[in-house]
C-alpha cells in the first residue's frame, strides 16, 4: 500500500468528493423540474415525474454490479473514464426525450454510467487506506460534497428560469467533462497490474462466496440499504411537501441548501469523534436518536397535535436530521464492511453498492407514490426503516457492546 503514489491528501479528498457528488448533482438539480416534467410528460398522473429520481438510482445500482469487478480487473482509471463517458451519453438521450418512457430510460443509462466515479472512487480510497484512516477520508469528502446538494436545486432552477428543463442535463454534460479531465490528469492509478484479478464468472462467484462468509458484510448491507430507502423516499417527496404541504415551491431550493449545508455538520461530527468512539457507538446512537424524531413528528403529524406555527421548522429539522445521519453512518458502514475485503475492494464495494442501492429503490418507490399532500407517508416509512436498522445495529454483528477497535 506504501508504494502506490498518492495525491496530497487535500486534493484526494476534494477528488473523491466531486466524485461523489456526480451522484448528488444528477439527482438533486431534478429536484425543482420535477413539476415541470409532471406538466410537460406525465399531466395524467404528475406523482410519476418522481419516477425520474428512482429510475436513475436504478441504474446506478445495476452499474454497481459490474464497476467494481471491472475496475478489479482492468484498473481503476479506465473505468472511471469509461462510466464518465456513458453518463454523458445518457445525459444527452434526456435531453432529447419526447416521452417519459424514453426519458426513464435515458435516465437508467446514466444511472449505470454514474456507477463507475460512485463505487471506484471507495474502491481507490479502499487502495490507499484502511479502517478508521477510511472513514475519516470518507466522512471529510462527505463533508465537502456536501456542498453539491446544497448549490444542486439552485442551480436546477436558475437553468429553468433561463432556459428548461431540458437543458440540466446539457450541465450534466459540463460537469462529467471537468470531472473527468482533473481525474484523468491527477490520480494516479492505484491498483497495479499484479495487483489485478482476471475477470472470470469463477472468479467473481469465488469473490462474492468470500464476501458473504463475512457476517458483519450482509449485517452491513441491510443497514446501509434501509438508510438509503430512507434518503431516496425523501429525495422524492420533499418538492411535493414543500409545495403542496407548506406552500413554499418557489423558496424550495432555498430551504433545500440550508439543510444540505446545515447537515455537513454530520460528516464533521463523525470525523471528529469517529476516532475517540468507533464506527459501532456512533452509527448506533445516531440511529436511535433519528428514530426518537421520525416517531415523535409521525405522531404530532399524523394525529393533527402539530401546532401550525411550528410544523415548518420541525419538518426542516427532520430533513436535516436525516441529511445528518448520511454522514454519521454510511462512511462507517462501509468501513466495517470494507475492513476484511481489501484485497477484493473493487468487487466488495460493487456488490454492497449495488444491493443496496437497488433494495433502497424498492423501499423508496412505495412511500413516494404514497405521497398526498403531506409528510404523514414519509415519516411513517423513515420511522419503520429507521427502527429496523436500530436492531440490526443493536443485536447484529454491528453490536456496539463489542470491545472492538473499530
Amino acid at each position: 500500500m506504501s508504494d502506490i503514489p498518492r495525491l496530497p491528501q487535500r486534493e484526494f479528498v476534494a477528488l473523491i468528493a466531486v466524485m461523489f457528488a456526480t451522484v448528488a448533482l444528477s439527482i438533486d438539480a431534478m429536484l425543482p423540474a420535477l413539476p415541470q416534467i409532471a406538466r410537460t410528460l406525465t399531466p395524467e398522473d404528475p406523482n410519476r415525474a418522481q419516477l425520474v429520481i428512482t429510475a436513475f438510482v436504478f441504474g446506478m445500482g445495476l452499474g454497481t454490479l459490474f464497476t467494481g469487478p471491472l475496475s478489479d480487473s482492468h484498473g481503476r482509471k479506465i473505468v472511471v473514464q469509461a462510466g464518465l463517458v456513458l453518463y454523458a451519453l445518457g445525459a444527452i438521450l434526456c435531453y432529447f426525450a419526447q416521452s417519459l418512457e424514453v426519458l426513464l430510460l435515458a435516465r437508467v443509462l446514466q444511472g449505470i454510467g454514474v456507477a463507475a466515479p460512485r463505487t471506484v472512487s471507495l474502491a481507490i480510497v479502499r487502495d490507499l487506506y484502511a479502517g478508521r484512516d477510511m472513514a475519516r477520508i470518507v466522512s471529510f469528502a462527505m463533508m465537502i460534497f456536501t456542498v453539491v446538494p446544497a448549490v444542486a436545486p439552485l442551480m436546477g432552477q436558475a437553468i429553468i428560469w433561463a432556459a428548461d428543463w431540458q437543458s440540466i442535463f446539457l450541465a450534466y454534460l459540463v460537469f462529467a467533462a471537468l470531472c473527468a479531465l482533473w481525474f484523468g490528469l491527477r490520480q494516479p492509478e492505484t491498483l497495479p497490474s499484479a495487483s489485478r484479478r482476471p475477470l472470470s464468472v469463477g472468479n467473481l462467484i469465488s469473490a462474492t462466496r468470500e464476501l458473504f462468509a463475512h457476517s458483519s458484510v450482509t449485517v452491513s448491507i441491510l443497514v446501509q440499504t434501509l438508510t438509503l430507502g430512507m434518503l431516496f423516499a425523501t429525495l422524492s417527496s420533499m418538492q411535493g411537501i414543500f409545495a403542496q404541504q407548506f406552500g413554499r415551491t418557489d423558496s424550495f431550493p432555498v430551504w433545500f441548501a440550508v439543510i444540505a449545508l446545515v447537515s455537513m455538520a454530520g460528516s464533521l461530527i463523525n470525523a471528529r469523534v469517529v476516532m475517540r468512539l468507533g464506527m459501532r457507538r456512533v452509527t448506533l446512537r445516531t440511529y436511535k436518536a433519528m428514530f426518537a424524531l421520525s416517531l415523535l413528528l409521525l405522531g404530532l403529524f399524523g394525529l393533527g397535535l402539530m401546532p401550525d406555527a411550528l410544523a415548518f421548522p420541525a419538518h426542516l429539522v427532520f430533513s436535516i436530521g436525516l441529511f445528518m445521519m448520511m454522514g454519521l453512518t454510511m462512511g462507517n458502514l462501509n468501513a466495517l464492511a470494507m475492513e476484511p475485503l481489501g484485497h477484493i475492494a473493487g468487487l466488495a464495494s460493487s456488490v454492497m453498492s449495488s444491493i443496496a442501492t437497488v433494495g433502497s429503490v424498492l423501499l423508496a418507490i412505495p412511500i413516494g407514490l404514497m405521497f398526498d399532500g403531506t409528510n404523514t407517508p414519509l415519516l411513517l416509512g423513515v420511522s419503520v426503516f429507521c427502527g429496523l436498522a436500530v436492531l440490526l445495529v443493536r443485536f447484529g454483528l454491528l453490536d456496539a457492546r463489542k470491545p472492538a477497535r473499530a
